[in-house]
């Protein structure tokens, strides 16, 4: 019998490089650091005057962050029919929590300018604002009471899945593989082909990424465990966690290939306190939502 020597050294190679990729989210040096102007809108507290004044001048100052909030108060995502002109009419549309996390998921974006490989940024970009805004509707389906705070559930959506620009990263060429297999396999659930093929998937490396950057423990968990939100460990991320993991399923995938599947049992509903029998109702308006929020990326 013949031994494959090459499939052997493959094998080996990719192995050492998974062992690689751990080793590399543990020395937090290798990670990409927040940037300067999302450290800023993290920190800032806007039930003051002071802090809301802060924020519309740390935003003011970036063309691009500018442009964008300007531009996502003027789209038909929120249904209005007046257009602001500045960031601080975008704010009143918006609401000062919404523009803080859209900005500082802006600001992040902007740690990788051009594609890394197959890794496309602006594919991110747009899933992530297809899912916070996707996520709306099922916030609203839960008992009032029960609902996380406005400022988490825009900012979860928008960070999600950063996982996968710390993978680009840290290795360039994991990633070009991982985003190959995945086109490849279109209909197979996106983070089975991860196990397989990575030692820290997208939702491990990302949660690591967001310790590094000292954001909050209930943000963490929900970015670790927004797949798996079930475990034991995933407390600290509930409900938002839940929310993704539902909202991921009712949406087509924009942007990031990411599938995640499509089924959605009676217990995922009833465990965020939603009628299952508002499914599809629930359904219709998030995939609403992302259209809306493809069309808004459309035009800038």
């Amino acid at each position: 019998m013949t031994v494959d020597n090459s499939r052997t050294l493959d094998f080996t190679q990719e192995t050492n490089r998974s062992v690689d990729l751990r080793q590399g989210i543990r020395h937090l040096d290798s990670l990409p650091a927040m940037p300067v102007i999302a450290q800023k809108l993290m920190s800032l507290n806007l039930d003051s005057d002071e802090g809301e004044q802060q924020m519309m001048l740390l935003i003011s100052q970036d063309p691009l962050i500018s442009a964008k909030i300007i531009g996502l108060s003027n789209s038909p995502l929120l249904g209005t029919s007046r257009k602001a002109g500045s960031v601080k009419e975008a704010a009143m549309l918006l609401g000062l929590n919404r523009v803080k996390s859209v900005a500082t998921g802006i600001a992040v974006m902007s740690l990788v300018s051009k594609s890394i490989g197959r890794f496309d940024p602006q594919e991110l970009w747009l899933h992530n604002l297809s899912v916070a805004f996707a996520m709306l509707p099922v916030v609203r389906a839960m008992p009032y009471k029960s609902r996380p705070q406005d400022d988490l559930i825009f900012l979860a959506g928008m960070l999600h899945d950063i996982g996968y620009l710390a993978l680009a990263h840290l290795d360039a060429q994991l990633s070009d593989d991982l985003h190959t297999r995945i086109a490849i396999e279109p209909e197979r659930p996106s983070i089975e082909i991860e196990r397989e093929l990575l030692e820290a998937t997208h939702d491990e490396l990302g949660a690591e990424l967001a310790k590094y950057w000292n954001l909050p423990d209930e943000l963490v968990a929900v970015i670790r465990y927004h797949h798996t939100p079930g475990a034991p460990e995933a407390a600290a991320g509930l409900p938002l966690a839940r929310i993704i993991h539902i909202t991921e399923k009712l949406i087509p995938s924009v942007g990031l290939r990411e599938f995640v599947g499509v089924h959605i049992d009676d217990e995922e509903w009833l465990a965020l306190g939603i009628d299952p029998g508002q499914s599809e109702e629930i359904a219709a308006q998030a995939i609403e939502q992302a259209d809306q929020a493809v069309q808004f990326v459309s035009s800038l």
